[in-house]
């Protein structure tokens, strides 16, 4: 059924699927400033849909205990730069080969983000590191929700026979691309035709849009307030605060700053969203045995999951908004590691926004649905809160709120200092942690353990 589209009292409203959008003044064309606000609505009438048919879990065969995560690298991050994307790339690279005491020749399988611009290739990865074997690759990883998955792709190809040393690289350089206004991160939105036709024209675009769509039907059904989502703010900035490479590092928020600044896209200000940024990271899996005999601590892959929903491509149409496809994916990737989210020391989440990260954070089963405010305000998502005290530590870099919106690659480094005993805000004790890899429609679950130390 096409979506349809009722004009009431001078308002324009979608009415099949999630989203109304309901303006102050009467629609016009072409569109001139207005205070939009949004409210979510069912084919039958205003409410939180139930229909538990929106997305399911991907099949995924058990990789526990075999893939291990061996080096980890980075570019600097920062804002415009006028570096490349693929130079900041290469420098990721090289970093995570010398961390993990190994040379280009070894590496022969290559995974990247291969639906977004300026990534590598098996033959720019010869140009830039002088080697001549040919590699395995995958386009189907690098960053985002696919990120989680890439361990998986990379397990399957050590499997085979067909690589041994992988590395999952991604670099971006949309901050300098924003400021020459040659690109950016809403673009990629707009090629869409459903997004073009019936969600852009009537301001549904881009993607803060989105996030305060989910941000106030959030406060609506569960009284989520911004003094809570401030607050969730205040502490990925402190820990941001405390590591020497995020972007944010000098710059201090408070709760109470955090609310006197003005609105973007009423409920959200400025700090409720990521971050636009230059920067690459990039690390290498090999087997698990293999592992064991490199210098640095490993880091195993014991999950995996993956949950899409079936929505497609166009956000007003999913059919529980404030769901996300970790209500399917998470609970296998848990299943296939043995473990519970009770068990996680360290949790690190697509933070595009907000709303979002605190939407997964309830989906992977870390709090009840609703709950998460509260968690958040009473200071629960701090690197000094551990599970003991009643804390899941969160986004202990900063996340792309704070640290660098490098897509979530930048997250999974994190994760693997955090259980190596080596990151700046090092949580006490950390053998578990998490990735919540999202991109709205789609999302993934990693879960890493920390291995044996070299020579025990």
């Amino acid at each position: 059924m096409p979506i349809g589209l009722r004009r009431v009292a001078g308002v324009f409203s979608f009415d099949r699927g999630a989203v109304g959008i309901r303006a102050e003044k009467p629609v016009n064309w072409p569109p001139v400033p207005w205070r939009v606000s949004f409210i979510t609505v069912s084919r039958a009438g205003a409410g939180r849909m139930t229909d538990r048919n929106w997305g399911a879990a991907a099949p995924l065969d058990s990789i526990r205990g075999e893939i291990a995560i061996t080096g980890v690298g980075e570019s600097a991050h920062s804002g415009p730069s006028g570096r490349k994307a693929l130079d900041m790339a290469a420098e990721a690279i090289g970093r995570a080969l010398d961390d993990a005491g190994l040379r280009p020749q070894d590496v022969d399988g290559l995974i990247v983000a291969g639906s977004i611009d300026d990534q590598f290739t098996p033959a720019l990865f010869r140009e830039y590191f002088g080697t001549r074997a040919e590699l395995w690759f995958s386009p189907d990883g690098g960053a985002a929700s696919r990120l989680g998955t890439a361990p998986h792709a990379a397990a399957q190809a050590v499997r085979r026979g067909e690589a041994s040393v992988i590395v999952n690289v991604f670099g971006i350089d949309w901050a300098t691309k924003a400021r020459a206004q040659t690109a950016n991160p809403g673009d990629v939105h707009l090629l869409d035709p459903m997004k073009a036709d019936f969600e852009a024209p009537f301001g549904f675009y881009p993607q803060p849009v989105y996030f305060a769509t989910m941000a106030q039907r959030h406060a609506y059904e569960f009284g989520t307030t911004d003094a809570q989502r401030g607050a969730f703010a205040a502490t990925q900035r402190r820990h941001a605060n405390g590591h020497p490479d995020a972007v944010m590092r000098e710059r201090p928020l408070s709760v109470e700053s955090f609310l006197a600044g003005p609105y973007l896209i009423d409920p959200l200000r400025k700090e409720d969203c990521c971050l636009i940024s230059d920067g690459a990271g990039a690390f290498l899996m090999t087997s698990a045995a293999r592992a064991r005999d490199l210098p640095r601590r490993p880091v195993i892959v014991e999950g995996v999951g993956r949950g899409i929903a079936h929505s497609g491509s166009h956000i007003a149409q999913q059919r529980r908004f404030l769901d996300t496809p970790h209500v399917f994916g998470a609970a296998g990737a848990f299943e296939m590691a043995g473990l519970t989210p009770a068990d996680v020391d360290v949790l690190a989440a697509y933070d595009c926004s907000s709303i979002t990260a605190m939407m997964q954070i309830e989906d992977m089963g870390f709090c009840p649905k609703g709950e998460i405010g509260a968690f958040a305000e009473e200071g629960r998502l701090a690197f000094d809160r551990p599970r003991r005290q009643g804390g899941l530590p969160f986004n202990t870099h900063g996340g792309m709120m704070s640290h660098s919106y490098v897509l979530g690659i930048a997250h999974v480094i994190e994760l693997v200092r955090q259980l190596r005993g080596e990151a700046a805000n090092q949580v006490e004790h950390a053998e578990i942690g998490v990735y919540g890899g999202y991109a709205m429609l789609e999302t993934s679950t990693l879960v890493l353990r920390a291995g044996e130390r070299p020579g025990a």
